[in-house]
């Protein structure tokens, strides 16, 4: 049944798709979005227009105009009183709309080109559904198949002779009846594991973790959307490195020195006791401003990355956030290091606007 209603609301939710699309670059990188994300749905300020209303009252109320007063005089409690002033500009006006996180992700794959993900090898779990396969003669009542019953009753009664099409009743009886019947189906389901780590030693400011923090959240929308599984860890390190939770991850601020490779030795010994690459999908995003030790850290980071990260991910990505106080040597280092490896994904984001890019790089390989 199509109630009067729904053309309209369809309508209205491709209007609000066609908007989100329109600004996604926006939304991107002033993370608009974030603010507001709950279980599984977001919400997403769009600009409108605010119609006048009129509002009638009761008619013994009276109206604007009437009792005491002299021609010309305020209407306000009292003289004088008031705010700060008239303005010359419009204000603005929003409406808070919302949308599941698959819409959001499927709105990202369209504008940004982004190929669904094919998982690597074999790495599935079986579940098991229920599959309606065919029709049988006994079953239950929540299963009876009300279309087949029907025209087993209309064929039995026409070839006995008891159909009368200018009286069309048909009374199905018990051997009419017809249920559907089914059996347990193995579904393969693809799962996979984000390693999100960060370097947060003092160089990395409030600015950088918040583009890292945006990008993570578009990143993790599309990944769950393509993964019926999907776990997340958050490895944090300055000289040293540690497994947090997502909100410290976020907010703590560390000082000290950067060695990356403690980030790196921390990823593998999580992969490798947690997670069996025959098993799951393996997606490690580093983000940093490019500082590091010294040379001897960096050439065990890249011995890390060819022994074990790089053959174990599906892709790994590196993203190096723009600070006042990095080098920005590091990209420089994997650039040299792995120059045609289409499994090390590199971004360089400058600022928010570049989030947008940094998002295509590291997703649009389809792996």
């Amino acid at each position: 049944m199509v109630h009067r209603i729904d053309p309209d609301n369809n309508r209205f939710k491709e209007i609000v798709r066609g908007k989100i699309k329109q600004n996604l670059k926006k939304y991107i990188s002033q993370g608009e979005l974030l603010g507001k994300q709950g279980d599984n749905i977001v919400s997403i300020p769009l600009p409108q227009i605010e119609l006048p209303r009129f509002r009638y009252g009761q008619q013994q109320a009276g109206g604007v105009g009437q009792g005491d007063g002299e021609e010309g005089s305020p209407i306000s409690a009292e003289p004088g009183e008031g705010g700060q002033g008239a303005g010359d500009q419009p204000g603005e006006h929003f409406l808070e709309v919302e949308v599941t996180l698959e819409e959001l992700a499927a709105i990202l794959g369209e504008e940004l080109e982004l190929p669904r993900i094919e998982p690597r090898g074999e790495r599935t779990i079986d579940s098991f559904t229920d599959r309606y396969t065919g029709i049988h003669r006994a079953g239950p009542e929540s299963l009876r198949h009300f279309k087949r019953t029907f025209k087993e009753a209309l064929k039995r009664q026409i070839m006995a002779g008891l159909y009368n099409p200018e009286n069309p009743v048909v009374v199905p009886i018990h051997d009419d009846r017809r249920y559907r019947s089914w059996r347990l189906k193995a579904v393969p389901e693809s799962s996979a594991v984000i390693l999100y780590m960060m370097d947060v030693s003092g160089s990395m400011g409030n600015e950088q973790k918040e583009i890292v923090r945006i990008e993570s959240f578009w990143i993790d929308t599309w990944l769950k959307a393509q993964y019926r599984q999907i776990e997340t860890r958050y490895i944090i390190h300055d000289a040293a490195a540690k497994e947090v939770d997502q909100h410290t991850f976020f907010h703590v601020r560390e000082s000290g020195g950067t060695r990356i490779s403690s980030a790196y030795q921390l990823c593998r010994e999580i992969i490798e006791k947690d997670y069996d690459l025959d098993q799951w999908n393996v997606y490690p995003l580093h983000f940093s401003d490019g500082d590091n030790w010294g040379g001897e850290d960096t050439a065990l980071c890249m011995k890390l990355l060819k022994d074990f990260l790089i053959p174990a991910s599906n892709v790994f990505c590196y993203g190096q956030v723009k600070s006042a106080y990095g080098s920005g040597q590091f990209i420089k280092d994997l650039t040299e290091a792995f120059p045609d490896n289409e499994t090390l994904l590199l971004s360089e984001i400058n600022n928010r606007d570049e989030i947008y890019r940094s998002i295509k790089t590291f997703l649009g390989k389809g792996k």
